[in-house]
């Protein structure tokens, strides 16, 4: 699970034509919070995980790995 959703955060981030630095101030996060979760090495908390997905406009499962569906 963890290489998916660390592919899949790049993946959709760069669809939306973000960076890192506004997806972490969308999340009031700090900017190595949200490097840390795109290789994985922390793995980001529920709440901010769902921030993610809705920015994103997908759901968790696919973030996960759980479904291909969007």
């Amino acid at each position: 699970m963890k290489e998916i959703l660390s592919q899949r955060l790049k993946e959709c981030r760069k669809a939306k034509g973000l960076t890192q630095i506004q997806v972490a101030t969308y999340c009031d996060i700090t900017e190595k919070a949200y490097q840390n979760y795109e290789l994985m090495t922390r793995e980001p908390r529920i709440g901010i995980l769902v921030r993610i997905a809705d920015l994103y406009g997908v759901s968790l499962d696919y973030l996960t790995g759980r479904s291909e569906k969007k």
